[in-house]
C-alpha cells in the first residue's frame, strides 16, 4: 500500500488535494500512471489527455480514443489494442490513429466509427454495437451504451450510436463511460472496480449528474475526466468527489497539464 497525493490541476494552479491511503493501488513512478494490484495481474493507468488513456494490462497495451499528437504516446508501450468510443474529433483522428496502429494492433470501434475508417485500418478493426460483447486475449469486453438523455444535448449523442465499454479483468471489471449522460444503463452497472466517467458541458453532464450515477452504481475507484467543457461547461473533479462522499474512492489524473 502507499500514499496517493489527491489533485486536481487547473488551467492557471494546482489545487492541493488531500492524503489517502488506498487498499491496493500505489502510485506508479513512470508516467505518472496509478497501479491496481488485481487477481489477473497488475493494471496501470496513464492519463494522456481528456478523453485518451492508455492501460497497461495483463491482456496487452490498451490506448482508449488516442487522440492528439503521436508524440505524446512515444513514451509508452505500443498498443496491442486500441479502443474507439465514437466519431468525434477529441475521440478519434484517423491520422493518429494510423500513426499509433502497429502491424499486430487489434482496433474496436463503435460500427459508426468502423464504417468511416480508412481501409488499412479497417483491415485492423472490427465493431460492436451497444450491447454487444467481444473478446481480446481471453478479456471480456462489453459495449455499453453513451447516449445524452437531456433533450438539448440529444443532437451530440444520439441513442444506439456510441460505446462505453466494460473490460472484464479477472475479479476487477473496467468501466469507460465514453460521452453520455447518466443513463439507466450507467446507473445499473455492477460489479465495477475502476471508472472511467465523463462530465462537461453542453456536451455530456454535469458533476452533480455525474456524482449521482456514480454513487448509485458504487464503483471501488473512479477517476473523472472528459471535464473541460465550453462556454463556462468545464466541471470541477474535486466538486465532483465531495459529492461522491466516502464509498467510492475518486482517483485524479493529470489530463490537462500542470
Amino acid at each position: 500500500m502507499s500514499h496517493t497525493r489527491r489533485h486536481f490541476l487547473a488551467t492557471s494552479a494546482a489545487a492541493a488535494g488531500i492524503v489517502t491511503l488506498l487498499p491496493f493501488a500505489a502510485h506508479a513512478a513512470a508516467h505518472s500512471g496509478d497501479t491496481f494490484d488485481t487477481d489477473a495481474g497488475p493494471i496501470t493507468v496513464h492519463p494522456v489527455d481528456h478523453a485518451s488513456i492508455v492501460l497497461e494490462t495483463p491482456a496487452g497495451v490498451i490506448y482508449v480514443d488516442p487522440v492528439g499528437e503521436p508524440a505524446q504516446y512515444s513514451e509508452f508501450p505500443a498498443a496491442d489494442l486500441i479502443l474507439i468510443t465514437h466519431e468525434h474529433g477529441d475521440h478519434y483522428n484517423a491520422d493518429t490513429l494510423a500513426a499509433l496502429a502497429g502491424d499486430d494492433v487489434q482496433i474496436i470501434t463503435n460500427p459508426a466509427v468502423f464504417d468511416m475508417l480508412p481501409e488499412a485500418l479497417a483491415a485492423k478493426a472490427s465493431k460492436i454495437a451497444n450491447g454487444e460483447n467481444t473478446e481480446f486475449n481471453g478479456l471480456p469486453i462489453n459495449a455499453i451504451p453513451a447516449y445524452n438523455t437531456t433533450e438539448e444535448r440529444k443532437k451530440f449523442h444520439p441513442v444506439g450510436r456510441d460505446n462505453g465499454y466494460i473490460l472484464g479483468f479477472d475479479g476487477f471489471r473496467v468501466y469507460i463511460s465514453g460521452d453520455t449522460e447518466d443513463t439507466p444503463e450507467m446507473r445499473e452497472l455492477t460489479n465495477i472496480s475502476l471508472a472511467f466517467v465523463c462530465m462537461n458541458l453542453p456536451f455530456t453532464m454535469d458533476s452533480n449528474a455525474a456524482a449521482s450515477a456514480v454513487s448509485e452504481f458504487k464503483p471501488t475507484y473512479v477517476y473523472p475526466y472528459h471535464f473541460r467543457g465550453k462556454d463556462g461547461g468545464t466541471q470541477d473533479p474535486e466538486a465532483f468527489a465531495k459529492r461522491v462522499g466516502t464509498d467510492v474512492e475518486v482517483k485524479f489524473g493529470d489530463w490537462y497539464g500542470s
